[in-house]
């Protein structure tokens, strides 16, 4: 399976390392988000690592939403807990960290599940520079070069017919809402199979310590994003 480099289990319940979060972050997802680096000092499992590890478990459904309620560090041994319609990712003391509802029919084929996820994995790693910066630029804001933090708050899937064969997703539309120092980040895409739509989705992101857009920082952050980028692909 896709994730089976990635995931440490045992009979009490499952865990991911600093290396096996950084390899995801940097081999799959093509995500060079600082938190994600083996050393960081302020570390956290990638939120795609969570969601891709739920849905190639209990599988895809027609419609799915997932919420992100907190950063889990490395090795922290976590269990699935399963109420209704809502799988959650809960450490052992209960602290909820991912909240996914599930709706509607149901497939388990991993040879449709696991394309979809690195193919939307992919998608989620790359918001910046790509996405993120000429919102930013729009807007005259910019995450603090020092401090640059994006939280993964939520996601959703759609599909008007379950896909049966691979999935491919598009940016329809981005917007940016700013709020003092914040900045509250909506992406939306199409998913289509065999060159037909057959779903949609969103992705939400918060951006924190925001202060104005200034093009030459900003150049500078794009440059030091990408030099790092060519060295962790060693390290992972």
């Amino acid at each position: 399976m896709l994730l089976d480099d990635f995931v440490t289990r045992s009979a009490e319940g499952f865990s991911f390392s600093r290396l096996q979060s950084c390899s995801f972050a940097k081999q799959i997802a093509t995500d060079f988000n600082p938190i994600h680096d083996v050393d960081a000092k302020r570390f956290c499992v990638p939120g795609d690592l969570l969601f891709a590890y739920l849905l190639s478990h209990y599988g895809l459904t027609k419609e799915l939403s997932c919420t992100f309620a907190g950063m889990v560090s490395a090795d922290v041994l976590l269990r699935c807990d399963r109420q209704g319609d809502e799988l959650r990712i809960c450490d052992q003391q209960g602290k909820v960290y991912l909240a996914l509802q599930q709706q509607g029919e149901a497939s388990h084929d991993l040879s449709v599940i696991e394309p979809l996820i690195r193919d939307y994995v992919r998608f989620s790693g790359q918001n910046f520079p790509h996405i993120l910066q000429p919102l930013m630029q729009q807007h005259n804001v910019m995450i603090h070069p020092g401090r640059p933090l994006v939280i993964y708050e939520s996601m959703a899937l759609s599909f008007d017919t379950l896909p049966t064969a691979a999935v491919e997703l598009s940016l329809a539309a981005s917007s940016l809402q700013v709020e003092g120092k914040r900045g509250n980040v909506l992406l939306q895409f199409v998913l289509t199979a065999n060159g037909q739509q057959i779903g949609r989705g969103e992705k939400r992101m918060i951006l924190s310590n925001l202060q104005a857009y200034d093009e030459m920082q900003m150049q500078q952050m794009i440059a030091e994003y990408d030099r790092r980028k060519n060295l962790i692909r060693a390290q992972c």
